[in-house]
């Protein structure tokens, strides 16, 4: 690779050593000089021919679709919109990702669902495709490999922002899909990776260019991450909320974004003459019941036994619970910032809010140590400490990301983390999700509207 982005060539490095530099120092240097499009063009290229090119029937030629998102908190919009896809006669062979960052990945959210399998081989893809119409499945050692490898890597080296590798991750398992068309949620905002709509739109414009340059018919749209998209956070509780989606219902939001990619991807193959009609053909494959019988249709072709495959797709909200089981633990993390306690405590008739602290670093947060810090705050904040595996739960549990630095000669360290607040209602469901930006009288308004709003689940 030449120009601003070579690495590692020959003469670089101690003594001219002409080795190739490790995975982690090549993403490191990619991440701090760039690539141009060329260079992320073959980037891309080369991850996409690490392993096999599936191939399709020529019947399916200009059919084959694909949706991508960058990644939002409480994003469940695959789950509803692949199989609405298919119902409108697409086919849709989407190879997804895990959480990275702090935000949850849709394979995490469908492992939630008792046997459903995320490894198909090329083969399986195929036979899924032609009896259902969709498969969700994740990278394999047969469909790009690279890509598997450097996406662990990114997240454990600070390079999850970089564009050109988000552009080759992203378009590399598309390129290996061999697509017709490919539409890209790119999300900006203060739970995004990109906190403004300029850097979102960076990435936008990479990834239209090199997937078009794939030959690859390529949209990308823009779309905000101040707040969780839906009301559910959390694998389990995001499938039921797909479910609600697929039922002809669920937020609004949610219902919006699955409308609005899926009517651009059925313009795009033909199936629609502009994306206004492609929104009322998605519409009304989710009113209809046709797109939840694919998806049911879905999760027995990926493993899932029949009986929990209908009880899912078909059964009451309470039903769908028992088969997908409950969290043991529901704690309430409500906004810690100085003054939002207060504000809402001085409307009368609102319920009380319980701040709550949970340390990222057990090894030196005793219970002494966490008294003395939470008197700093508000009277009512407690604070929760544990053993190291119980800490390292709780983070996972909510997407925070946490890395302690290497110790000084006095032993002290610095622990980096994720800035998120999160607000629970009664009922343990996550009902909002706040970043740094927000003010004290931004997050005590938001709260008190959650208040307001709340409806509890029925019994059951």
């Amino acid at each position: 690779m030449g120009g601003p982005g070579r690495v590692g060539g020959p003469g670089e490095g101690s003594g001219g050593d002409p080795r190739p530099c490790p995975p982690g120092a090549m993403l490191m240097a990619i991440r701090l000089r760039g690539m141009d499009a060329g260079e992320t063009l073959a980037l891309t290229r080369a991850m996409a021919a690490s392993g096999r090119a599936l191939a399709w029937p020529p019947a399916w030629h200009g059919l084959v679709v694909d949706k991508h998102s960058t990644g939002g908190v409480g994003d469940k919009v695959s789950l509803a919109l692949a199989p609405a896809l298919a119902a409108c006669g697409c086919k849709v062979p989407m190879i997804s990702g895990r959480g990275l960052g702090h935000t949850g990945g849709t394979l995490d959210k469908l492992e939630a669902i008792p046997g459903f399998r995320v490894s198909l081989s090329p083969e399986e893809m195929r036979s899924a495709l032609e009896r259902v119409g969709c498969c969700i499945v994740g990278q394999s050692e047969e469909l790009v490999p690279a890509d598997r490898v450097l996406y662990g890597l990114r997240d454990v080296t600070a390079t999850v922002d970089s564009v050109p590798l988000i552009t080759a991750s992203i378009l590399s398992k598309k390129a290996a899909e061999q697509l017709s068309a490919l539409v890209l949620d790119v999300k900006f905002g203060s739970a995004a990776l990109y906190p403004t709509q300029d850097s979102a739109r960076e990435l936008a414009q990479s990834l239209v260019e090199v997937g078009t340059q794939l030959g690859i018919r390529t949209v990308a749209v823009l779309s905000r991450m101040d707040q969780p998209l839906g009301r559910a956070v959390g694998n389990s509780l995001e499938v039921l909320e797909a479910l609600e989606c697929l039922d002809g219902g669920g937020p609004p939001d949610l219902r919006q974004l699955v409308t609005t990619l899926g009517g651009v991807l059925l313009w795009q193959c033909g199936k629609a003459a502009g994306a206004a009609q492609g929104r009322e053909l998605l519409g009304r494959a989710l009113d209809d019941g046709s797109a939840r019988s694919i998806f049911e249709a879905m999760l027995g072709a990926q493993g899932v036994p029949p009986d929990t495959a209908h009880g899912l797709c078909s059964g009451t909200p309470a039903q769908r619970r028992r088969f997908l089981g409950t969290a043991k633990v529901c704690e309430e993390l409500p906004a810690l910032q100085e003054g939002t306690v207060e504000l809402l405590e001085a409307v009368p008739g609102l319920p009380p809010v319980q701040p709550l602290f949970i340390t990222v670093d057990p090894a030196r947060d005793d219970a002494a140590a966490l008294g003395r810090y939470l008197r700093d705050f508000h009277p009512r904040l407690q604070g929760l400490t544990g053993t190291a595996e119980q800490v390292r739960a709780a983070a996972g549990a909510f997407r925070v990301y946490v890395s302690a630095g290497p110790p000084d000669p006095d032993g002290d360290y610095v622990v980096d983390h994720s800035v998120l607040t999160f607000l629970l209602g009664p009922d343990g469901l996550v009902r909002d999700c706040y970043g740094r930006s927000r003010t004290a009288e931004e997050l005590a308004k938001s709260v008190r509207g959650h208040m307001e709003s709340y409806e509890p689940l029925p019994p059951g």
